[in-house]
């Protein structure tokens, strides 16, 4: 087991890690649309908000040497099950021709007020 992370993704905001590697997968965890740069949640519209979302997934799947393309599922947690729409339009952008499996649940609330979190499991380089 592995314990992953790059500062070109936000840091965790409590006790846990930004990934953990094992067995040929990388789990990473829900990602808050949260600029890694100053550590704010600086957009307040559920689409530019999935768009930090995935950009700050990029990022730390870019930085362990894999892509979207790697992922073989994903999770979205919605603050609003009407944010669906909006979401999965932005979502569609990234996964356009690789389309994992995915599950998207309505949540009672999320980290710092967010709109939206997504979590994902890739695959890691010569793994399964």
């Amino acid at each position: 087991m592995k314990i992953v992370g790059s500062d070109k993704a936000p840091a965790a905001v409590g006790p846990y890690s930004q990934g953990i590697e094992v067995n040929g997968l990388l789990f990473l965890s829900g990602m808050l649309p949260i600029n890694p740069d100053n550590g704010e949640i600086e957009v307040t519209d559920v689409k530019n908000q999935t768009k930090q979302v995935l950009d700050n997934i990029v990022a730390l799947l870019g930085s362990q040497g894999l892509s979207l393309n790697d992922v073989v599922k994903a999770t979205i947690f919605l603050q609003s099950m009407d944010d669906f729409t909006d979401v999965n339009n932005v979502y569609a952008t990234y996964f356009n021709e690789h389309k994992p499996a995915r599950s998207c649940v309505a949540v009672k609330e999320i980290p710092k007020k967010a709109l939206v979190e997504i979590e994902v499991i890739a695959r890691t380089v010569g793994g399964a």
